[in-house]
């Protein structure tokens, strides 16, 4: 276990910034565990849950935490290694030392969280939990507050979950060092995709390549590496084919920092030398409206305004190439878009790739609204004013997706404003994707991280020959 944390002062300030914001009551907070792959001791690589790393900076596994509000208590709850777990780990910095890199002073064995948490309901304490996401944690709630498994998402605190939000969703200075160290080692893995896609070899093997980079770093991956033939397919995370001279490669990768914050890119790569004079006018048309709506961002607007001034360029260069017949605008208005583009422009990001996507998206990207339930539409993560110091992703993509095609012609759906018979020759295509991270400033907006990926069909041409970022 490393000591890779911020101060001691930043997770106090947290903590007290959160008391304030919630006044009172009891809030728990519970760490993740090892998980078992298919029997107790073989394990997949543990992560911490991102609330307990954000507030508590607890890094292993086995530990539950509270913030007492009303008797102002701040208690950590896990138990030292014994000398049967020492003889697989090694020795270990103590629970106590542990907790005092985040400036925890309070601990106590892990059993005594159950006894705490009944003496405050018995003392008629408001006790304040998180929407849980593995079983574990439900079981534990079912257990500790008697809540039926089935009823505790919506008796999860809205209270608790706004204040947490609107922390997060605001990175400091020091939050955005982090990410642009993980953005930084993402851009190093996609060059190295694009070094290495070539005819002959299978996507495990550029996979393989991409990895490499962020272990070499000291770094884990953020999320599932992405890269695949069959870009159409938004998570293919099938690897097993062979790329052949005119296909493209869609990798979508991201590498987490030492403080466990994102990095998420994508990139799109032709697997000869160059891209096709086919490849090349989609790709033109994803460039612009990419360039579209990095151009829009700034504090105070709304991101879904981006997405929809993202979509109507896409459709108006879509239309300059016959498959769309009717006004960009209007496609985009209406949510015909959403057969070239079916996923929202981008998300949230920092300690998790999709930032506290276990919290809603309701309350993380629409500031507390209902979320639209229209096909396209119900894919933006992201759709509130933007603010100074929100960090996300502008992923714009155009998607040809057979079965799409054939479900909306067959229904007749939108036939005013698509061209289907021109849409159908481009049924093979695949798609493209091209993604970068970027942070609201007072004034505007910027790209996160100092390497630049290459964004250009020149500069992902160059990387391929030299394996450098478009600015080395």
């Amino acid at each position: 276990m490393q000591h890779n944390l911020f101060s001691p002062r930043t997770y106090t300030e947290r903590r007290a910034q959160l008391k304030r914001a919630m006044g009172s009551g009891l809030l728990i907070f519970l760490g993740n565990g090892e998980s078992p792959m298919n029997y107790e001791d073989n394990v997949y690589a543990f992560r911490q849950d991102s609330t307990m790393l954000y507030f508590f900076g607890s890094d292993y596994a086995g530990v539950n935490a509270l913030i007492d509000v009303d008797n102002d208590r701040e208690i950590i709850f896990a138990d030292d290694l014994t000398i049967d777990d020492i003889v697989w780990t090694g020795v270990l910095p103590s629970v106590a030392e542990c907790s005092s890199w985040a400036g925890i002073t309070e601990t106590h064995p892990a059993k005594d969280f159950f006894s705490y948490v009944a003496n405050a309901q018995k003392q008629g304490q408001t006790v304040h939990f998180l929407p849980p996401y593995r079983a574990e944690h439900r079981l534990l709630l079912q257990e500790l507050l008697g809540i039926p498994c089935a009823q505790q998402a919506d008796e999860a605190s809205v209270s608790l979950i706004q204040a947490i939000v609107e922390m997060r969703n605001h990175k400091t200075e020091e939050e955005i060092e982090q990410i642009e160290i993980a953005v930084d080692r993402s851009v190093d893995m996609h060059v190295a995709a694009m070094h290495a896609t070539r005819p002959g070899i299978l996507e495990s093997e550029v996979v393989a390549e991409v990895t490499k980079v962020a272990l070499m770093g000291g770094q884990e991956m953020s999320f599932p590496l992405i890269a695949t033939i069959n870009g159409q397919t938004l998570h293919n995370v099938d690897r097993s084919h062979t790329l052949q001279e005119g296909q493209m490669m869609l990798v979508d990768a991201g590498a987490e920092s030492p403080l466990h914050y994102a990095g998420d890119l994508s990139s799109i790569i032709p697997v000869g030398e160059h891209f096709t004079a086919r490849q090349k006018l989609i790709f033109d048309v994803l460039y612009t409206a990419h360039r579209t709506a990095t151009s829009a961002l700034r504090p105070g607007i709304n991101f879904r305004d981006v997405h929809l001034l993202t979509v109507a360029k896409i459709c108006e260069g879509l239309k300059g190439l016959g498959m769309v017949k009717g006004d960009p605008e209007e496609l985009a208005r209406t949510g015909a878009y959403a057969i070239f583009m079916p996923c929202g422009l981008g998300h949230m990001m920092g300690l998790d790739v999709h930032d506290m996507e276990n919290l809603g998206e309701k309350y993380v990207g629409y500031a507390g609204k209902e979320k639209s339930t229209q096909f396209g539409f119900k894919s933006l993560r992201l759709a509130r004013p933007l603010e100074a110091g929100y960090t996300f992703t502008i992923e714009p993509g155009i998607y040809f997706i057979p079965d799409l095609i054939d479900l909306w012609q067959s229904e007749g759906r939108y036939a005013d404003l698509l061209n289907y018979e021109e849409i159908n020759k481009w049924r093979d295509f695949t798609g493209m994707r091209n993604e970068e991270n970027w942070l609201v400033t007072p004034t505007g907006a910027r790209r996160l991280g100092h390497k630049v990926k290459p964004m250009t069909i020149e500069e992902i041409e160059r990387a391929k020959v030299t394996g450098k970022p478009a600015n080395a």
